[in-house]
Parts: C-alpha cells; structure tokens; sequence
C-alpha cells in the first residue's frame, strides 16, 4: 500500500510495461504488435496515406506523354464540273505532348500539404494503435492473474468450507449441533461455490480476449499464465508537465496533423475561385509511310497556353469554399476535444494511483482483521462461546476481504498502466517512429 512517487518530467521509457517486471507480458505485446489485424490495418491506411501524398506531389511536375498512331482512311472531294476524287491512304504518327499548369494561387501545394497533414495524422494513428494494444495486453494480462488468483482463493475457501461442512455432519451425527447449523454449513458451502462457474467463465473471456489481441483463435491461446504475485509495482512514476503532453499524445498529434489538412483544403477551395494557367506543347512525326517518320519533311509541332477562368458556376466553387472553412470549425473543435480529454485521463489516472495505494491499504487491514477474527470466532466456538452462524459470518467476512485485497492490488497494477497510456507511452524515446520489427512498410 505504499503510494508511488510521481517524477515531474521524468522520461517514459518507450517499452513502459518492462517496468512490471513480467517477461510474459513482454512476450505478449511483442506478439501482439506483430500479428494483430488492428495493427496491420493502421499500417496500411499509413502506406496509403504516404502514396496519396506523393501523387500528389507529382503535380509540381509537367506531364509527359508519348503516342504512336496508324490510320487507314478514304476522302471524298468534289470536283468542278460534277466530278469527284477519292483518296484512300494511309497516315502515320508518333508524338511527345508535354502539359504544366501554373501553381499560380497555390492550388497544387496546399493539395500536397493537405495530402502530407493526411499522411501525419496516419501516422500518429498507427502510433496510437501501437499504444493501445499494448495497454490493452497490460490490462488483460493483470486481469487474467487477478482473476486466476481469485479463482484459486475461491476453491481454497471451497476446500475449507467443504471440511468444515464434513465435520458438522459428524458432530450433528454425534448430536453435538443442531440441525440448522448443517444446513447452515451447506448453505454457505454452495453459496461460494456458486461463484465458481462466474469467475472461470470470466476468466476465459479475458483468456480469449487476449488471444485476439495477440492475432490468434481463441483454440490457439497460449497456457503460459500470468502469477499476480510475480508482477513489480514501479514506485516512481514519471509524469509530463502539460506542455510536453500535447507533443506526447498520439491522439493529440493526429488531431492537430487532421486541422492542419482542413486549413490546407480551405486554400485549395479558395484557390479555385481564381483562374489557372497552362502550358502545353507537343513535337512528333507524320507521314505517310511509316519509313517516312522521323524525317525533316514530316516534322510536326505546336505549343499552346491557356487561361481558365471560373464565371459563373452558380454559386458551387463559394459554397465548397464556405463548407472547407465549415470543415476546419470542426476540426479545432475536435482537437480542443481531444486535448480536454487527454488532460482528463491523466488527472484521472494519477487520483486513481492515489486512491488505490489507500484502498489497497485499507484492503490489507481488512483481510488481516478478518483472518484475525475468524481464527478467534474458530476457537470461541469450538469453546462452546458463540453459535455456529457466528462462525459462518466470520468465514464470510473473512472470504470477502480475500477478494476484495485481490482486486485492490490488481487495479493498483492496472492503473498504472492507464497513466503511462494518458501519458502517451513513450514513444519518442524509441530509436524509431515505429518498433524496427513492426514498422510499415
């Protein structure tokens, strides 16, 4: 129960969950970064993204093309005197075209710009994802040993009860207890096994949920198991002073890099109020035989410009231009969103810290009250001092503070690992964007 000292701009390691201490859950989230479909996904919008913003790009380039052609055709001209000729021939062709439009107002790059802030927010996307999953591991992980124990602890108290049920039957055969004492007995005897079928049942669940999270069938989860006991507590926590958050968070980062491409896609909309210019030209051959191309005779060329201007358009290219600026209210909105929220789950992650360091105390003494009093309570009654429901709260009492003490320690655990994924997890201390063995490609 002792309360975890929180370390002002210390630095977050960016493999965080080794601070537990478990190879195990190491193990699990190296897995997972490697085959969950979640993951996968967010790499390949990242790779989209990317090639999106080097199409784009293109357009500071003029447009090359080059063309071959063969054409058989006849012609008919009228003659003086009501006659007529007919031609029938052959015309052959080969041509480069070259076009470039004029970036005059910015149309092309704040496209590309738009493309590229895209591309940013993917990225940190696929950031994000990365932390997701592995606190999603982390959480799991400490939920599956919590439950395990408790699990164990229940049938502990199963065995014990079942004994204990055993020797009324005996003393109520010997006429030492009454009736109702075994019937007492065996009502608090099912009553705990009762919760058995529950626990196991949430224990598979998170079994199978980590299973996914891993990439795999539920058939194929590991039987490696995670001893809650066996997990270390980090008593120094770092904590990032709220300027640094906002760098920190990859949601934060996305939402910024997502109002970064509605600002770009207001020029682009205003950018097509105005006219644009291009430029083309195009040099080849034609002849009438193919062994004739390429020769001074049949050269042909032509160079062009052009000036478009928007007139009248009823209205659309302004109300495109409104719905941008529209588009870009949204999105400072939603990052003033995300940011609020962000701060919103550190502070809440760090009271949760406190709270549960004083719960898991509190827990602690509980249990060691009610070990106390059901040992006294045992002993009273084998004295003959106090009635069989004496004990039978006691054991109560005494089952209840077990469990309870489980769960304080388990969310002492789990919360820790929600501060380091309000916190951002780090990852700008990796040597990389991206782990080297999971990077997109």
């Amino acid at each position: 129960g002792e309360a975890q000292r929180l370390v002002a701009g210390g630095a977050i390691p960016a493999q965080w969950w080794e601070l537990f201490g478990s190879p195990l859950i190491s193990q699990r989230i190296e897995r997972a970064l490697a085959h969950s479909p979640s993951v996968a996904a967010a790499q390949a919008a990242l790779r989209q993204a990317q090639e999106n913003a080097r199409a784009a790009a293109g357009g500071y380039s003029p447009s090359v093309s080059a063309g071959t052609s063969a054409r058989r055709q006849k012609s008919t001209t009228a003659a003086f005197g009501g006659g007529d000729s007919s031609f029938i021939y052959n015309l052959y062709g080969a041509s480069v075209d070259v076009g470039y439009t004029l970036d005059l107002f910015g149309a092309t790059r704040r496209t590309v710009e738009s493309q590229q802030a895209l591309a940013e927010a993917q990225q940190f996307q696929l950031e994000g994802t990365y932390l997701t999953l592995a606190a999603n591991v982390v959480t799991a992980s400490v939920e599956e040993a919590a439950l395990q124990t408790q699990l164990a602890a229940t049938e502990e108290i199963v065995a014990a009860l079942n004994e204990q049920t055993r020797i009324t039957d005996k003393q109520f055969e010997l006429g030492a207890v009454a009736r109702t004492d075994v019937l007492a007995a065996r009502t608090q005897l099912e009553t705990t096994r009762a919760a058995l079928p529950a626990l196991r049942q949430q224990l598979a669940e998170v079994r199978n949920r980590l299973a996914i999270f891993l990439g795999q069938l539920p058939s194929e989860q590991d039987a490696a198991t995670l001893d809650l006991a066996a997990l270390t507590l980090p008593q120094e926590v770092p904590v990032s002073v709220p300027s640094e958050l906002t760098r920190q968070r990859p949601d934060i980062r996305a939402a910024e890099a997502r109002l970064h491409q509605a600002s770009a896609n207001v020029g682009v909309a205003t950018a097509k109020l105005f006219p644009s210019l291009s430029i083309s030209g195009s040099f080849g051959s034609q002849a009438a035989r193919s062994g004739d191309l390429f020769t001074a005779a049949s050269e042909v060329w032509g160079i062009s410009g052009g000036l478009t201007a928007p007139l009248l358009r009823g209205g659309e290219l302004r109300a495109r231009k409104r719905a941008a600026v529209a588009a870009y209210d949204e999105a400072f909105a939603d990052y003033r969103q995300v940011v609020l929220e962000a701060f919103g789950d550190v502070a809440n992650s760090l009271h949760a810290l406190d709270n549960d360091a004083q719960a898991l105390q509190s827990r602690h003494a509980a249990l060691q009250n009610a070990d106390q009093n059901l040992d006294l309570v045992q002993k009273s009654y084998r004295a003959g001092a106090v009635g069989y429901l004496n004990v039978l709260d006691a054991q109560r009492q005494q089952q209840t503070a077990r469990i309870e003490f489980i769960r304080a320690r388990a969310a002492r655990f789990s919360d820790t690992a929600a501060l380091f994924q309000a916190l951002g997890g780090g990852w700008w201390n990796r040597e990389s964007s991206a782990p080297k063995e999971h990077a997109a490609r």
